[in-house]
């Protein structure tokens, strides 16, 4: 039998050996220059065929790497219209069954309201048979009805008896149950969480999907990977400095276990440290990375799609880079980005008012 070649267009067998390179290169133009570097040394690969003409052997190079980039291009492009394809008809879907949820939320109106008016045309009219019950309806509870109506025409019997309050009180706590429930119901209008996850304050914004955790921590700028200490376990994350091996932004309990093999970091723009966790059970949805994290998501309110940073859509992703430069501020003894633009709104107005004297001004 002979082994099938494998498929090296999306083989990640490598991709712990590229991303310590990612680590230490810090960026796409070095790491293409460290792979370009190696292919020049130790490789015939800009050499002529058969020791021939050196430009007529460069410019194969050339060719086929240009090659290999526009195959690489073209597999991500069909990736994304495919993936474009699949939110549209989401989409599509979604709104069909609101559509119909619509129509039938119409027609269930409609059926009430001509109920209603039936009910008020019909409210007062009684027919009486001979015997003195009410014969306008085939019910059988208009005879029960009627009689009920009766007795309570007569004298009521005296009795030592208590009246039955606890029938009541039972409806009083019915009626309590269900404006509690109402509440509940009211107060789960909230919108769903961003990237399906949320703002650990001090720590992190993470966000997921249902096979794996995306943590994004703030750091100083132009961090290093051998600057940090990171500890990832089966139920266990540590996230702290090299210099200072004690301390930890993070070190806590994860809300469940993960796939430690299948995990994996890294450093992206110098200044964020980017976790990739791989969920042990990938048919469930966490509500915070860490035990002790407050404040937990409504797993309820969890949509299924893409949640990385990279995959989210404009405006959410603007939202979370918002929500990781807040706390990178917040980190530093810095403003936040709502505080500095009102900072800034004072400055102009400072500049436009000179004769005005703000040295024992107390700024909110």
């Amino acid at each position: 039998t002979t082994m099938s070649r494998p498929d090296y267009t999306n083989d990640d067998r490598f991709d712990g050996l590229f991303l310590q390179i990612a680590h230490q290169t810090q960026g796409i133009e070095p790491l293409l220059d460290t792979l370009f570097s190696f292919l020049r040394r130790k490789s015939d690969f800009f050499s002529p065929p058969g020791g021939g003409d050196i430009e007529k052997g460069s410019e194969a190079a050339i060719a086929k790497v240009n090659e290999v980039v526009k195959k690489h291009a073209d597999i991500y492009l069909a990736g994304k219209r495919k993936e474009e394809e699949e939110r549209l008809k989401k989409l599509r879907l979604k709104q069909k069954r609101e559509a119909e949820a619509e129509a039938k939320k119409k027609q269930a109106a409609a059926a009430a309201a001509a109920a209603e008016k039936s009910k008020a045309e019909n409210d007062g009219v009684i027919e009486m048979g001979e015997d003195g019950f009410d014969i306008s309806s085939d019910e059988p509870s208009t005879k029960p009805a009627a009689a009920k109506v009766a007795a309570a025409a007569m004298p009521e019997p005296k009795s030592d008896t208590a009246p039955a309050a606890p029938k009541i009180e039972q409806n009083e706590n019915d009626s309590k149950d269900d404006d509690k429930q109402e509440e509940e119901e009211e107060e789960d209008n909230s919108p769903p969480p961003i990237g399906n996850g949320g703002t650990i304050d001090g720590k992190y914004v993470w966000t997921q999907t249902l096979q794996e955790l995306t943590i994004n921590v703030p750091l100083p700028e132009n961090t290093r990977g051998r600057d940090l200490n990171v500890i990832i376990s089966k139920k266990h994350l540590k996230i702290g400095f090299a210099k200072t091996k004690q301390e930890f932004i993070v070190n806590d309990d994860l809300t469940k276990p993960i796939i430690v093999d299948d995990s994996l970091w890294t450093i992206e723009d110098g200044n964020r440290l980017v976790l990739t966790l791989q969920k042990s059970n990938q048919m469930e949805w966490w509500d915070a990375p860490c035990q002790t994290d407050e404040p937990k998501i409504n797993i309820q309110k969890v949509q299924p799609e893409n949640s990385n940073l990279s995959d989210l859509d404009g405006e959410t992703r603007q939202t979370v880079e918002k929500m990781m430069f807040d706390q990178r501020q917040k980190a530093l003894g810095l403003p936040t980005a709502d505080e500095q633009k009102k900072l800034d709104i004072l400055e102009k107005f400072k500049a436009s008012h000179p004769e005005m004297d703000f040295s024992n001004a107390k700024i909110n």
